[in-house]
């Protein structure tokens, strides 16, 4: 009896025990679930960088040796009034607002000027008067106080009213030597002959401009053709006629 109850008693005990045991896991378990979670490291993933041109800020940020140089630089170039913000008259303008008495920038924007007016004069010579008239509207964009620009513009009605004869060529066929290059410069030569006109040869080099004479020249064989050359960036042919030409000479009519 006594043994029984002893046996009793440590199968109690046991249970007992194993009770505490199992509540002391289940107690726990949360504890380290809790801990668990709290060291978790925090990953913040960082949004692609935005790319914000600066631009503007450079060009802004120039200092007035910088606007002078760059000036200059498109000056060169013929960059006189584009592309935008990048061209000489911005820079010369710019650089005048930081020193208003800037000899260099005054220069540039007179240059400026001067070119858009050579390249009319280019234009007047070559029949492109269109062309001209647009030269000598940019240069009073820039400075319509100058004096020669009216000088210009005289030169231009005068020349519109001339009744010199004007023809371009393709500069590629030119260059090529080509046959129909070849029979238009002869068609030229054979009216400056019948008019009496001097020509004027533009072209991008000297020896195309020689190739050109020397087709006119052996197109009228025997006739002194007279007249010049000059080097342009447009390729042509000028007939200048005389005074004396009259409404009746078909022939040299346009």
């Amino acid at each position: 009896m006594v043994s029984s109850a002893i046996g009793r008693s440590v199968r109690l005990s046991i249970l007992v025990g194993s009770a505490s045991l199992l509540a002391a896991c289940a107690n726990t378990k949360p504890s380290v679930l809790a801990t668990t979670e709290e060291t978790k490291a925090v990953v913040n993933v960082l949004k692609p960088a935005s790319v914000v041109s600066n631009a503007k800020q450079v060009v802004e940020a120039l200092t007035l040796p910088d606007l002078l140089y760059s000036g200059l630089q498109a000056l060169d170039a013929d960059r006189l009034l584009t592309p935008d913000d990048d061209n000489a008259f911005d820079f010369f303008a710019r650089a005048l607002a930081m020193d208003s008495d800037n000899d260099i920038a005054k220069e540039g924007i007179a240059a400026i000027v001067a070119r858009y007016l050579a390249l009319a004069r280019e234009a007047i010579g070559n029949g492109s008067f269109d062309s001209a008239e647009l030269m000598i509207e940019r240069a009073k964009l820039v400075d319509a106080t100058v004096a020669d620009i009216a000088l210009v513009q005289v030169e231009l009605a005068n020349e519109r009213e001339s009744g010199d004869l004007f023809f371009t060529f393709d500069g590629a066929a030119v260059s090529a030597q080509s046959n129909q290059a070849r029979d238009q410069l002869a068609d030229i030569a054979r009216r400056a002959r019948e008019c009496s006109a001097f020509f004027l040869i533009t072209a991008p080099n000297d020896s195309t401009a020689r190739w050109m004479f020397s087709v006119m020249r052996e197109s009228v064989e025997g006739y002194r053709l007279r007249g010049n050359i000059e080097l342009s960036a447009q390729t042509g042919v000028r007939l200048r006629l005389p005074d004396t030409i009259t409404d009746e000479d078909t022939a040299c009519a346009d």
